[in-house]
C-alpha cells in the first residue's frame, strides 16, 4: 500500500428523514479542522434516493467535495447497498481520512467497510487530530472501564477510520455563499441480488427523557446516597425546567432508567447549564458532558475530579446544598418570569 496515494478528509454523510443528520455536520466541522492542517480537501459521502439537492448544505457546512450515489436501491439504509457504494467511492478516490457518526448506522457501516477494506477502526473517538507532515490521525478515546485516554494510530494502511459520537464535536457555523465540486457516481446494483428487503418501515413513539435536547441538565451520581435522595435531583430539574441525567454507578444501582445516564456509555449532551452533583467525575462521565456551555458541580471532596472539569463548583454536602438551591430557585424563578413579563409589555407598548 503506498500512503502517498490517499489523500482527502471524508465523512460519511448520514441521511435521516431526507435530511443531513446532525452528527454529519458536526464531523464536517471536526473535519475541516483536519482538512486545512494538511493542506487538503475536506469530501462528504451522500448515499440514498433523491439526495442529491443535499449538497449545498454539505458546501454551507464546510465540504469542498460531495460525493453522490443516488438510486433508488439506496431509498432505506442496508449493510450490503451501502457498503458496496462506499467501498466503490473510496477504492477509486483514496481517501486519507474517513469518518463516521457513532449511531447505529454509521457504526453498522463502518464496521462493515473495515471488513473489506485492509485498515482499522477506532471507535466511539472523542478527540481527534491529525500530524500535518505525516497525516497521521490521532483517534482518542477512553479506555479500560473509562479510566485513561488512549490515542489510537493506523500508521501502515489507509483509510484511517474512526467514528464519533454525536454532540461530541461542534459544527460550524453555516456559510451559504460556500460552493463545491458534485461528483456524481454509479454502481450497479441489482434488487434481486440483495440478501435483505425492506417490507416496511414502523415509527413506535416512546416516551423518553430527551436529555440530549435539553437546555439544563441535572444530573446527579452515587453522592446522593440514595434513591431516595436522588429524588432531590428530579426536584431541582423539576424547579428549573430541566432534564435529569446520571452517572453511570446511579443506573447501575437501579436509582433512574439507562437513557438518563451521560458518559462514554451513556449518552452525549451539550446543554447551556450542567449540574453534576455528587458525581466525582469519572474520565467516561465527563467525555459525555464536558462541551457544556456552563457546568456546576457540587461535591463533598475537595480533591474529586470534577472540579477539573467545571466552571464553578460548590464544595459540601449535596444533600444539604440542593434543598436550599430549591428553595432558593423557587423564590426567584418567578421574580425573573415576572420582570420578563413586565419588559415585553414595554416593549411592545
Amino acid at each position: 500500500m503506498n500512503l502517498a496515494d490517499y489523500q482527502g478528509i471524508w465523512v460519511y454523510i448520514e441521511v435521516k428523514d431526507g435530511k443531513v443528520a446532525p452528527v454529519s455536520l458536526e464531523l464536517l466541522g471536526a473535519g475541516r479542522k483536519l482538512a486545512d492542517k494538511r493542506g487538503t480537501e475536506l469530501g462528504g459521502v451522500l448515499i440514498g434516493s433523491g439526495i442529491k439537492e443535499l449538497a449545498p448544505t454539505l458546501f454551507a457546512y464546510g465540504a469542498d467535495v460531495v460525493y453522490v450515489y443516488d438510486d433508488p436501491i439506496f431509498a432505506h439504509y442496508r449493510t450490503e447497498p451501502y457498503m458496496r457504494a462506499l467501498l466503490h467511492c473510496c477504492q477509486k478516490y483514496k481517501p486519507e481520512v474517513l469518518l463516521y457518526g457513532a449511531t447505529p448506522t454509521g457504526k453498522d457501516l463502518a464496521s462493515a467497510i473495515a471488513t473489506d477494506l485492509p485498515t482499522g477502526l477506532t471507535a466511539d473517538t472523542t478527540i481527534l487530530d491529525i500530524e500535518e507532515d505525516t497525516g497521521l490521525l490521532l483517534a482518542s478515546r477512553p479506555a479500560f472501564g473509562g479510566n485513561i485516554m488512549a490515542t489510537i494510530l493506523c500508521k501502515k494502511y489507509r483509510p484511517q477510520m474512526a467514528t464519533v459520537r454525536p454532540k461530541v464535536m461542534k459544527a460550524l457555523p453555516p456559510d451559504p455563499t460556500r460552493t463545491g465540486r458534485i461528483v456524481e457516481e454509479r454502481i450497479e446494483l441489482r434488487e434481486e441480488e440483495m440478501r435483505t428487503k425492506v417490507l416496511e418501515v414502523v415509527r413506535q413513539t416512546v416516551k423518553k427523557a430527551r436529555i440530549d435536547e435539553a437546555d439544563i441538565v441535572v444530573a446527579g451520581g452515587k453522592g446522593m446516597g440514595s434513591k431516595e435522595g436522588f429524588q432531590l435531583i428530579h426536584e431541582l430539574a423539576d424547579v428549573l425546567g430541566a432534564a435529569v441525567g446520571a452517572s453511570r454507578d446511579v443506573v447501575e444501582a437501579g436509582w433512574i432508567d439507562h437513557h438518563h445516564q451521560v458518559g462514554q456509555t451513556g449518552v452525549t449532551v451539550t446543554p447551556k447549564i450542567y449540574f453534576a452533583i455528587g458525581i466525582s467525575g469519572a474520565i467516561q462521565h465527563i467525555v459525555g458532558m464536558q462541551n457544556s456551555e456552563l457546568i456546576i458541580a457540587i461535591n463533598k471532596d475537595l480533591n474529586a475530579p470534577i472540579f477539573q472539569s467545571c466552571h464553578y463548583g460548590i464544595v459540601g454536602d449535596a444533600l444539604e446544598i440542593v434543598p436550599l438551591l430549591i428553595k432558593r430557585f423557587k423564590e426567584e424563578i418567578p421574580k425573573l418570569k415576572a420582570s420578563a413579563d413586565a419588559k415585553e409589555e414595554i416593549r411592545h407598548a
